[in-house]
């Protein structure tokens, strides 16, 4: 008997898969254009993303170009731990996560902010002019960013100019070591306020314009109807992008860092990526370079799902 119920479950399964699997094709046929849209981005991605991952193997080898994936030596976590245990590893960890939490505090809430500010501006034409001004430096290369804060910072630059009406000494602000995190996180905040602006500005376009005309009947101010409805209405907004924000919080990028800095500010410029790229590229140690990232990755990837667990069950919004 007990027999004969798995061998009807098993049909019934087997019955349910197959209507899946008939409902997928159906699915493809309806919208196979949509789809055969997407096949550039699948392919992108399997290329770029995904097949390079076999690459990662090196970290777990005494890689050598000569000897190839296959018949290099393999010496398992011995990189990683090298690594932990290096005279590096507390100050490149140390400067990465000051600096992430520097642009988390300082750069995250305020495109929210100026979101904000920018919903409540009526004339649209003042508007266009401030979203413009602030998406510009987006749109400039990094490059070209780091080549104007080098001369603003030289001691007959820019920035020494307005310190010195304040009584400060001109000096090389690029050579100060207490001073570079304070350069990257504001000049990463003009770079990138306006643009990540946009997305919170789309959300705000979201929002019931019944709920003020309530609240101004009911004798609520514009800061408290900020408060009681413009601010909730984009919870789920800003809690997602601040779960994404928390998988790349030691992703601090190494191309502004390396057009900036210089031996003389190691201390506290030198982070994960650009301890990478010295290790990688001009020491030519793939295997120890590969190691690191990896292990950055990781971190990384247990902040994303310890943030994005917290925030299921604190705000009930998670990206899975």
């Amino acid at each position: 008997m007990i027999a004969a119920k798995q061998k009807g479950a098993s049909k019934e399964l087997a019955k349910i898969n197959e209507g899946k699997k008939e409902t997928f094709i159906g699915e493809i046929r309806k919208n196979k254009l949509t789809y055969a849209m997407a096949i550039p981005g699948i392919l992108f991605f399997l290329i770029f993303h995904y097949a390079p991952m076999f690459g990662v193997i090196i970290a777990f080898q005494d890689y050598s170009v000569a000897r190839g994936f296959f018949a290099s030596e393999w010496v398992g976590l011995k990189h990683i731990i090298d690594f932990c245990k290096s005279v590096y590893f507390t100050r490149t960890v140390g400067n990465t996560v000051v600096i992430s939490v520097m642009n988390l505090v300082i750069g995250f809430p305020a495109p929210i902010i100026l979101a904000l500010l920018l919903n409540e501006i009526k004339s649209s034409g003042y508007k266009r002019v401030v979203q413009t001004v602030t998406y510009i430096p987006h749109f400039i290369s990094t490059v070209i960013i780091c080549g104007m804060i080098s001369k603003f910072c030289m001691k007959d630059g820019m920035f020494n100019i307005i310190l010195g009406w304040f009584g400060f000494e001109a000096r090389n602000l690029l050579q100060e070591p207490s001073a570079f995190k304070w350069i990257y996180v504001l000049s990463d905040l003009w770079q990138q306020v306006g643009w990540n602006s946009i997305i919170y500005l789309a959300a705000l376009t979201n929002v019931d314009p019944t709920l003020y005309e309530a609240a101004s009947i009911d004798g609520a101010g514009k800061l408290r109807q900020v408060f009681a409805i413009t601010i909730p209405s984009i919870i789920p907004t800003v809690v997602t992008l601040f779960i994404m924000r928390m998988g790349s919080m030691l992703s601090v990028g190494s191309d502004k860092i390396l057009l900036l800095y210089n031996p003389t500010i190691y201390e506290t410029s030198d982070v994960i990526n650009t301890y990478v790229y010295r290790k990688g590229l001009l020491e030519m140690n793939y295997s120890y370079s590969t190691a690191i990232g990896l292990f950055n990755s990781l971190v990384n990837l247990c902040f994303l799902n310890v943030s994005n667990a917290i925030s299921r069950k604190v705000t009930e919004t998670s990206l899975w």
